[in-house]
This record gives structure tokens, sequence and C-alpha cells, in this order.
């Protein structure tokens, strides 16, 4: 499964970057992304942890007026349950969007890497984290599905919901 999904985001990427044309970074088509999520942690971490929080930064060019691709980070802290410590993921991931209008629905997608911090013996792994929901022109809000494939066979996964806003340059 890592294999088929890192080749899809290869394709995307591989397809976005091999045309030829000149760009022109404008705040009409370029801005920072900030924002917060937050969610439920699923399969293999329910055991471990109650609740997932997090910040983001995305960095956005869009390549046409309805798909946009960039890099993003940020942090998930994962809370732990009694007798589990808490621990975190840092993505650092390109990512695609496709907006069907000016406003309203899209949907999107981040593929990378999550390193993850406070955890023994696993350095993390393929982090992967679709997307659906709602813009406008300062807001994006959307539903996840977060999941790292990390070291040792854990799969770190997050269903939520989260909010950026639009900061243009």
């Amino acid at each position: 499964m890592k294999k088929v999904i890192l080749l899809c985001a290869m394709l995307i990427v591989g397809t976005t970057f091999a045309q030829k044309h000149e760009v022109n970074v404008t705040s009409k088509n370029s801005w920072l992304k900030i924002g917060l999520n937050a969610g439920v942690p699923m399969g293999d971490i329910d055991d471990v942890s109650s609740f997932a929080l997090g910040m983001e930064l995305k960095g956005q060019y869009l390549v046409t007026p309805n798909f946009g691709i960039g890099l993003t980070t940020g942090y998930n802290h994962l809370f732990g349950k009694d007798g589990f410590d808490d621990f975190g993921i840092i993505p650092a991931a390109a990512f695609a969007r496709y907006y069907f209008k000016p406003k309203g629905l899209f949907i999107g997608a981040d593929f990378g890497y999550g390193f993850l911090t406070n955890v023994d013996n696993n350095e993390g792994g393929l982090y992967v984290n679709p997307q659906i929901g709602y813009h406008n022109r300062d807001w994006n809000f959307y539903a996840y599905y977060q999941n790292t494939f990390a070291e040792n066979d854990i799969d770190i996964q997050v269903l939520g919901i989260g909010a950026t806003y639009n900061l243009r340059f």
C-alpha cells in the first residue's frame, strides 16, 4: 500500500513540474496557509493516545485556477492515555489540491515523511494526509484522515477536522 501511495504522489508531482512555463508568484496565485487541526487517534495508536491537536504551515502556488501545489510542515501532538507518554509528528511534505470552483468544495492530499518525537526506536515514516473541505478567499475548513506508516509496522492514524487562514504575499 505504501508503494502505491508513493507512486501516485510521484506521478502527480512529476506531471505538474514536467511542464515548462514561466512562474510569476503574485498574491493572486500564491499564499501561506496557517492553521489548526484536532482529531481522534484510530487503529494501532488508539490504545495509547486519546486526542490529537496540531498546527500547520503550508505554502501554496496555484498552477491553474483549480489546481494548487505546495509544501507543508507543522506539528501534531498526540496526548497519551494513562500510563503512556505524549508524542508528536512533524510532517515534511508536498501537497496537491483541486478546487472545483473559486469558492466551495476542494479535495487534496499531503505526501511526505512524518518525523516522530518522544518515541523510542522509531524515527517515523511515510506521511499521507488526504483532505476534503470547503474554501473561500480567506479560509479553508476540512476533514482529514492522517496516516503515518512508521517503522516497526506501526500506523499512526488520526481522523479529524481543521481550518487554515490564507495569508497573501
